[in-house]
């Protein structure tokens, strides 16, 4: 039992990360140590989808659900069910890879947009 609640506070943080990575730039914009996290964040974002690595996070969520049930039956929360249809969704890695490319450049933009 503690250990499905603890993958589904993995998965949650998870999904509360990837949030973080896409507005992290509106709280970044405003305090450095912030700032320096997210694009710490994005880079290791970027370093991972091009690697075609997976997140720790995962390897984390994936070895408290075996903890849980070694036969692998998915018995997870409502609420972490979706939130991973979010964290894992169903894309060509070349698209992934394009979109954090995308995301990473655009959070450079408003990060050097700032400093003129």
């Amino acid at each position: 039992m503690i250990y499905s609640i603890l993958a589904d506070s993995v998965v949650m943080v998870h999904f509360l990360w990837i949030i973080f990575l896409f507005i992290g730039v509106i709280w970044g914009r405003k305090y450095l140590g912030v700032r320096i996290f997210h694009i710490f964040g994005l880079a290791l974002a970027f370093v991972i989808q091009v690697s075609g690595w997976y997140c720790p996070l995962t390897y984390l969520e994936v070895y408290l659900r075996s903890m849980n049930n070694p036969a692998g039956v998915y018995t997870g929360s409502f609420l972490a069910q979706y939130a991973e249809e979010l964290i894992y969704i169903n894309l060509p890695h070349g698209l992934v890879v394009f979109f954090t490319v995308l995301l990473c450049g655009f959070n450079a933009f408003f990060y050097l947009r700032q400093g003129r």
